[in-house]
């Protein structure tokens, strides 16, 4: 059985990386007034956080529709018998239910949706791991009894500048938005149960990166590698000088850098930051 892989763009997946692993990808869309753009694709994440700049309103997302899904499965069917195709948390948007919808509909493909519960580079640990053992000859089976492996260790804490981004978006409730502006704290993030809640609140910027250094570090001592990823919206230096210091003080951990795209981005405003890791098998 010859088994795809497919995912949506909010894994922020570099292209060149895509193109190795014959990975199939379908985008979101970001939305300023009347004009749409499919992330990835119409506009670089660069270009969608100068319009943030200067536009008066937040934009909105989409995800893609059934019939992306459908038509994107029916190309896949031309040379493949499956597909595993894996999506950012059910609980902040419809693509993965999308997916599932579209799959029903599609003859001649075995598809298997998979709910990363989670999103950005974290959920694209999950997509090229499935690529990788989709090249080496896995069944859909195998890896999706891998990527269930992976989600028991697989975690990701971010911390943002702004609450009131999630809370308009409806991402995180306005309450606790409040109380986050109020007291100018620095909320870590994390997903739990597909939706987006504090893990901790946390004063300063300073002691949100030791905090998530903690966590990374108390995985990193059970684990005899890992691979992880510093995740910026539009902070890039800041993420290369962690980076290196990460690196210096976990040599059993490899460290990629990746960022928050427009989707997700317009969700988190600029300026987020995040850590993710998972124990290499």
């Amino acid at each position: 059985m010859k088994t795809a892989v497919l995912t949506d763009s909010t894994a922020y997946i570099p292209q060149e990386q895509l193109d190795h692993w014959n990975i199939y990808m379908v985008p979101l869309s970001v939305t300023f007034g009347d004009e749409s753009y499919r992330e990835l694709v119409d506009i670089t994440t660069k270009e969608f956080y100068e319009k943030v700049r200067t536009e008066k309103d937040l934009p909105k997302t989409s995800q893609p529709s059934v019939g992306d899904f459908t038509t994107k499965f029916e190309e896949i069917a031309n040379d493949y018998d499956a597909v595993v195709s894996i999506h950012l948390s059910s609980g902040i948007s419809g693509t993965y239910q999308a997916a599932v919808s579209a799959g029903d509909m599609v003859d001649g493909l075995e598809v298997h949706p998979f709910d990363s519960e989670i999103s950005c580079m974290a959920q694209g640990f999950y997509v090229l791991e499935a690529a990788q053992m989709a090249q080496d000859g896995a069944t859909p089976d195998e890896i999706l009894n891998r990527l269930k492996e992976m989600k028991q260790d697989l975690n990701a804490y971010f911390m943002v500048d702004d609450l009131s981004h999630l809370a308009r978006g409806g991402r995180l409730t306005g309450a606790q938005a409040m109380v986050g502006s109020l007291l100018q704290v620095k909320p870590l993030l994390h997903f739990e149960d597909t939706k987006i809640v504090p893990f901790e609140k946390i004063r300063t910027s300073k002691k949100a990166y030791k905090r998530m250094e903690n966590l990374l570090s108390e995985a990193a001592e059970e684990a005899e590698q890992m691979k992880a990823v510093i995740i910026h919206a539009e902070r890039e230096e800041t993420a290369n000088k962690w980076k290196d210091e990460l690196s210096e003080k976990y040599p059993n951990v490899e460290f990629v850098i990746s960022y928050f795209g427009p989707v997700i981005g317009t969700h988190l405003g600029e300026g987020g930051l995040g850590l993710g890791w998972y124990k290499v098998k």
